[in-house]
């Protein structure tokens, strides 16, 4: 690519901060790295960082140009990825970011499954929470995001979304699993463990609560959706989470999930996206198309249990976030 090692080197110093520690990364001279900042600011005619006692920082006319940079080097990383394709069919690689919550559920599975199928495409999977998913998106660090309750991002398009019921899980063994389902104020007598305040899933179950106008002390509260998990197998307490999170378990037994008959509560929505201005790559096209699949089977076998989940939408139907 013309121009493409001056592209990565000014990339890299915004990353870095620093001439010294981009040439460290970049296994260069530092003068080499300095070299090719004078000659893009002298070419531009405009200063792209501030030199200050302690490293660099990015001017204002700076800032628009990495963002330049950075989608001239994510398109080219395509073209890359797509002439190799031309000579070895069906290989690539997809760069994922999620939530924690659905990395501790199903997507492990579906994950399994798609590599297995194909050998020559490799998964990068990142977690973040809710808030940080969308710029992992924007910054061009992955092209898809998966999450429950991502906020709406300007520059982000849904390919996918649905809503999942909030309910009480408990322990299979638990006297309330033999219900169909629960009222939230048949459950604040019983010891509740729930998701880390601040979390998605925490501000939802605090909305659910808070027309019951009572005092909410958990047990236990935690990040870990597999600590929440073992605490409520264990017997510890109940919790409140999606069918989605607690899939695997109920096809092992081990939890129940009674959907809350209250007509307040929300429904906890999950969304599929990538940037707008960004076309997915053979690989990662056939990624969506294969999770899409897996999670629409799980949808109908949900909705066969009753529970009233909105389906994913086609990828066709895409709109703006």
């Amino acid at each position: 690519m013309l121009h493409s090692r001056k592209l990565r080197y000014i990339d890299e110093i915004a990353r870095c901060g620093s001439i010294r520690k981009a040439a460290a990364r970049l296994n260069v001279a530092s003068s080499a790295v300095n070299r090719q900042i004078i000659a893009l600011e002298e070419e531009i005619g405009a200063p792209i960082f501030e030199r200050l006692p302690r490293g660099l920082r990015l001017t204002a006319a700076g800032e628009l140009y990495v963002e330049h940079i950075r989608e001239v080097l994510k398109a080219y990383g395509k073209l890359e990825a797509r002439l190799r394709g031309l000579k070895t069919p069906q290989a690539g690689k997809v760069t994922l970011v999620t939530t924690v919550g659905l990395a501790a559920g199903p997507l492990a599975g579906i994950l399994s499954r798609f590599v297995d199928e194909h050998p020559r495409i490799h998964v990068r999977l990142r977690n973040d929470g809710p808030a940080t998913v969308p710029a992992a998106l924007q910054s061009g660090e992955v092209d898809i995001g998966l999450g429950f309750n991502l906020p709406a991002t300007p520059g982000l398009r849904t390919m996918a979304s649905f809503e999942l019921p909030l309910g009480a899980v408990v322990a299979a063994r638990h006297p309330l699993a033999r219900q169909k389902t629960a009222k939230l104020a048949d459950l604040m007598g019983a010891p509740l463990v729930l998701a880390q305040s601040g979390s998605s899933l925490r501000d939802m179950i605090d909305l659910a609560l808070a027309p019951l106008g009572l005092p909410i002390e958990p047990l236990v509260e935690t990040n870990s959706m597999e600590m929440l998990k073992k605490l409520v197998r264990n017997g510890t307490g109940i919790s409140f989470m999606n069918p989605l999170d607690i899939l695997t378990d109920m096809q092992e037994g081990d939890l129940a999930f009674l959907p809350l008959s209250d007509t307040h509560v929300r429904n906890q929505p999950l969304k599929l996206v990538s940037r707008v201005t960004s076309a997915l790559d053979t690989a990662t096209s056939q990624f969506v198309e294969y999770l899409l699949a897996r999670l629409n089977e799980t949808i109908e076998e949900l909705s066969a249990a009753g529970w009233q989940i909105r389906p994913v939408p086609e990828p066709a139907g895409l709109q703006p976030v």
